[in-house]
């Protein structure tokens, strides 16, 4: 994938503007974060997709859950914060009729970027080729080169996913403990319970 005229790149790696391969950073992994895995379901009602999206994405190879795959029967996928930001960024690109080939391309950038370039990063398609831009100029060069007619926003993305999983349950990989998210409604009945005890 490449951007052709010199002013965008497609992905992996070019942006539009002219600057070479972003660099990839290698920053520290919040150690909290990789203790944690989110079920199907959950993955699901963040993400804004339905179980059978998720059971078809993983076995084909387009989003598998990174903390514990699947091993037959009876096991329990869990995914990560980060992959249900890209299952929710899938369905996004799904919806608006890009094509599948790019969006595994988009898929693998994603998975090698940093939280902070993740953070500062818009997806723009025009439908047959995803590209990165991490600056509103980036954009500007992009829409006025006519390629991007859709985009999306990761860091927004971010944020919806993190107040979505903060109302839902996770599990710690280490022990299997249910996480609950801070949900005011939990937070009320757990006073009711210890006015009860």
């Amino acid at each position: 994938m490449n951007g052709g005229d010199g002013t965008a790149g497609a992905l992996p790696g070019r942006s539009p503007g002219g600057g070479g391969p972003h660099p990839l950073r290698d920053e520290p992994a919040d150690p909290a974060a990789d203790l944690i895995g989110y079920r199907g379901p959950t993955a699901c009602a963040a993400a804004g997709i339905t179980y059978r999206q998720l059971d078809y994405w993983a076995r084909t190879g387009l989003v598998e859950p990174s903390v514990r795959p699947a091993y037959g029967s009876g096991t329990q996928r869990l995914y990560s914060f980060r992959d249900i930001v890209v299952l929710k960024i899938v369905k996004r690109f799904l919806d608006t009729g890009v094509a599948l080939q790019s969006i595994r391309a988009a898929v693998q950038h994603l998975r090698s970027r940093g939280p902070r370039d993740l953070e500062r990063m818009t997806l723009m398609s025009d439908g047959a080729t995803v590209y990165e831009c991490s600056s509103p100029d980036e954009v500007v060069s992009l829409l006025q080169g006519g390629q991007g007619i859709f985009g999306i926003a990761v860091g927004v993305v971010w944020r919806d996913v993190e107040a979505a999983l903060s109302q839902l349950h996770g599990e710690r990989v280490d022990t299997g403990e249910t996480l609950i998210g801070h949900n005011p409604g939990d937070e009320l009945a757990r006073r009711r319970r210890d006015k009860a005890v």
